[in-house]
């Protein structure tokens, strides 16, 4: 069999339905911001090419592997523009700053709406510090699925970030929580910047079904799922180890919550 057969059936698809698993999985997202300015967060893009058409049938771009692998990825832009440095002050502290000072698109009351320095006991390393930016999407299924968001590792930048997007992994029909976007800064000599429109990460979905395709619907707050986001955000503010608390919620869990506007 070519690679070619082999993809173009989905191979384990029809398997995977016959033994009562979905062959397309819906997921909702929509953006839970308490703070004013909500239009900033832009809907998420299916991840997209702009090559040139392939001169060959073996050209990369008539990958079935490398299509199947893009056409999984969703794109979040960035939603400011910011370019922030850290400089020590005269007890030898980081200190955080906003290198366009005056000239800034953003006002301190934004910054502090938008991210925090974690505490150093919280570092991964002595020496890189960790930013965590709200990035207030919420995504939800009704059947099993997982959210992984990953740093935009398909696209190129001219210039690469000073240092690595922290990754994630969550059941988002067990636990649709809004994500962060969380930074470890490795090399504190560079700035970084950040463009509003620009790929800011990625996410994909995994589901029982590893051929099902994820059909992403924009989702209506609902009370139902209000309440129950209102029941687990911030719930690491007073435990540790959340994913222990995933069979309680589950046992809350509204039987239904995915709604497209």
């Amino acid at each position: 069999m070519s690679w070619d057969d082999y993809f173009a059936e989905d191979a384990g698809a029809a398997e995977a339905e016959g033994r009562g698993k979905s062959r397309t999985v819906t997921v909702g997202w929509t953006v839970k911001w308490d703070a004013k300015g909500s239009a900033i967060w832009a809907p998420p893009q299916t991840f997209s090419r702009s090559d040139p058409k392939a001169s060959s049938a073996k050209s990369i771009q008539a990958c079935p592997a490398a299509i199947d692998f893009d056409r999984r990825h969703f794109v979040i832009p960035c939603p400011v523009d910011l370019e922030l440095a850290f400089a020590r002050d005269a007890q030898g502290q980081l200190k955080l700053m906003d290198n366009d000072g005056e000239k800034s698109a953003m006002r301190p009351q934004g910054r502090a709406n938008m991210f925090i320095v974690q505490p150093s006991n919280e570092w991964r390393h002595p020496e890189r510090p960790i930013l965590q930016f709200t990035a207030p999407y919420v995504f939800v299924a009704d059947e099993p699925c997982w959210v992984v968001q990953t740093a935009p590792h398909l696209h190129w930048f001219p210039e690469q970030r000073p240092g690595v997007q922290m990754g994630g992994r969550f059941p988002v029909h067990i636990w649709p929580r809004p994500l962060a976007w969380a930074f470890e800064w490795y090399d504190i000599s560079r700035p970084l910047k950040l463009k509003r429109g620009e790929p800011w990460f990625y996410v994909h979905f995994e589901t029982e079904n590893p051929g099902a395709r994820v059909r992403l619907v924009e989702q209506e707050m609902t009370e139902e799922l209000d309440g129950y986001l209102n029941s687990i955000i911030d719930v690491s503010n007073y435990v540790n180890r959340t994913y222990g608390l995933f069979a309680d919620a589950q046992r809350t869990r509204p039987a239904k919550l995915v709604k497209p506007k």
